[in-house]
């Protein structure tokens, strides 16, 4: 058992930015109904700030348009209708975009290399001029639509990924860095208070990327005012089927990869202490990974999210839901993608992670390498512990907080919500079910029944001045638990000891 003795008056450090962004599928996928209904639930039971996803300038979006005009010429046309209906959509989620431009409309394009079963195309503009137009028009579009004072909200990202050639064409570092001078100096010139940032890379020759990327910027004196990066902790995966099964970094290596780039950015005297945002993170990076369905993921998300805070303005786990398209559409509704939410709206284990910290709302007095504890204004504690099954073993953990507290408080209610392999789990259930590909309605309803947290409430008495508040957790799981105070106001005659005692006798 692991033993923690909190002083409630001592504040610890903690930086819960759970809940600033949250990643999605490419944009057009929010006229579908079911993204929709994912998005809803998850902005109910959780609520994210911001929504960052692919594909604002692709065909689908259908922005970019030219028209060939009697005498020949061309005559470039912007259409906003779609983009219109998500961008509606998203206000009355209340969740605003974090912009990220890209990919290159087919027209304006310098090449037909393409990415994903929807084909976005990776190539440069044929034509910087043009592509510096479609930016701006956008925007202005954007602050005339929704107003100025709400679209200076928007941080605006520039591409995706482009140290990988699969998302921009040979990894080119000096022409990314040109598509940035353009790109950062159009949304300037729509309004100076606009935010634009990069590079948006992921960890692959990160480390030198970042370095190249910031000395261009300095160089040049271009606008800067956010740093963004991606983190995946996932080893390269071993495919069978339709699937790939992957391997976790260590965590303590995995968070050292983040730390590095911090130190990068705060090297040089123009960007130290520049907001650095992670803009896409999860365990693996491909959107069939199994693991991303279970209770294993959920703890280890835990993990990561007690720590994200320490040197990131935001972090945006990559998805809400699983109405995506990368490699097509999925077969089943548990085929590892990367969503809180599976098709059907069932939540996954990792989503009662965030849900969990939506609690810790407070002064955090204890953070350890296995749980947070807050404590709220109202006097009450609440407290988020997990613990990932790393090695295989399936080691069970105990907790035991001593906290002292005010003699004159007698008695405390434990409520403690559960998510681990029995409960909790739709993905244990879905398998007993004979792993359905088309579950009926009737199925679906009951994966979402299953999906919620196992509820437990029990009384705890203040002995000496101090409270012992003892937690039991089976591999994978993570719990929520709260010590709220009880004041006890019996009614008349009521006694619950002899309620739950009642029996039957024999005639008298």
């Amino acid at each position: 058992m692991k033993q923690y003795i909190v002083n409630q008056n001592e504040e610890v450090k903690f930086n819960n930015r759970t809940f600033s962004c949250i990643g999605t599928g490419r944009m057009d996928l929010a006229l579908h109904q079911e993204y929709l209904d994912q998005l809803r639930l998850v902005q109910e039971e959780i609520g994210f700030e911001y929504i960052r996803g692919h594909g604002l300038f692709c065909k689908d979006m259908a922005i970019y348009q030219e028209l060939e005009l009697p005498d020949g010429s061309i005559r470039e046309e912007y259409n906003f209708t779609y983009l219109d209906q998500v961008m509606d959509a998203y206000q009355d989620l209340f969740i605003r975009p974090f912009l990220e431009l890209g990919f290159m409309p087919e027209k304006m394009a310098s090449g037909e290399e393409t990415v994903f079963y929807w084909k976005g195309n990776i190539t440069p503009p044929a034509d910087y001029d043009k592509w510096s137009r479609l930016v701006k028009n956008t925007l202005l579009h954007f602050m005339k639509r929704y107003g100025e004072e709400e679209v200076l909200q928007w941080p605006i990202e520039v591409w995706n990924e482009p140290n990988l050639p699969v998302f921009w064409k040979d990894a080119d570092r000096q022409e990314y860095f040109h598509l940035y001078e353009v790109t950062a100096k159009a949304v300037k010139e729509v309004h100076p208070k606009l935010r634009v940032g990069g590079p948006a890379i992921c960890g692959v020759d990160d480390v030198s990327w970042l370095k190249d990327f910031l000395d261009f910027v300095k160089e040049k004196k271009l606008p800067l005012d956010f740093v963004t990066r991606h983190h995946y902790t996932s080893y390269v995966p071993e495919r069978c089927g339709h699937y790939g099964y992957i391997e976790l970094h260590d965590p303590e290596d995995a968070f050292s990869v983040l730390e590095r780039s911090r130190e990068i950015v705060d090297s040089y005297e123009e960007f130290a202490g520049k907001e650095i945002h992670i803009t896409e993170f999860n365990t693996s990076y491909i959107p069939n990974a199994p693991v991303h369905d279970t209770c294993y993921n959920a703890a280890y998300v835990a993990h990561m999210l007690s720590r994200l805070g320490n040197c990131h303005a935001s972090y945006s786990y990559w998805t809400f839901g699983d109405v995506f398209e990368e490699n097509g559409v999925p077969f089943t509704p548990f085929h590892g993608g990367f969503g809180l939410v599976a098709n059907g709206c069932i939540p996954k284990p990792t989503f009662w992670t965030f849900a969990f910290y939506k609690g810790l709302e407070g002064k955090c007095i204890h953070r350890s390498e296995d749980a947070l504890l807050v404590k709220k204004d109202n006097g009450s504690f609440y407290g988020v512990a997990w613990n990932p099954d790393h090695d295989g073993s399936g080691k069970e953990l105990d907790l035991n907080f001593s906290i002292a507290l005010p003699e004159e408080q007698e008695e405390y209610c434990l409520i403690c919500h559960l998510v681990d392999e029995n409960h909790g789990n739709p993905l244990k259930v879905w398998h007993d079910l004979g792993e359905p590909a088309n579950p009926t309605r009737e199925e679906t309803s009951l994966l979402r029944e299953v999906a919620h947290p196992f509820l437990t409430t029990t009384n705890l008495k203040v002995e000496k001045g101090e409270i012992q508040l003892s937690l039991h957790l089976t591999k994978n799981a993570i719990l929520a638990f709260e010590l709220r105070k009880v004041e006890r106001c019996q009614d008349a005659g009521y006694d619950y000891e002899r309620v739950i005692s009642q029996k039957v006798s024999s005639p008298k």
